[in-house]
């Protein structure tokens, strides 16, 4: 099965142990790709500032969104 690089992933937070302001509990958030990142075991997402950080990717669980929500968060994420 062939994945599309372009496509957008999310995740879900599942644990924001250390990081409270950062990342809310039970949200849903996008992936950036990071390859040298997940070699650490870390994952990289656009936090609560806006911004791309690392984070534990333990703290994720990865999630395959519905094509209409991907489209809405888009919708919301340019506005």
């Amino acid at each position: 099965m062939k994945t599309s690089s372009r496509r957008r992933r999310f995740a879900i937070c599942i644990d924001n142990a250390g990081y409270p302001a950062s990342l809310d509990r039970w949200k849903v958030y996008q992936v950036l790709p990071d390859p040298d990142a997940e070699k650490h075991r870390m994952i990289r997402v656009i936090d609560e500032s806006g911004e791309d950080y690392l984070y534990p990717k333990a703290y994720f669980a990865l999630v395959d969104l519905p094509p209409k929500v991907r489209r809405l968060y888009r919708s919301k994420a340019a506005a």
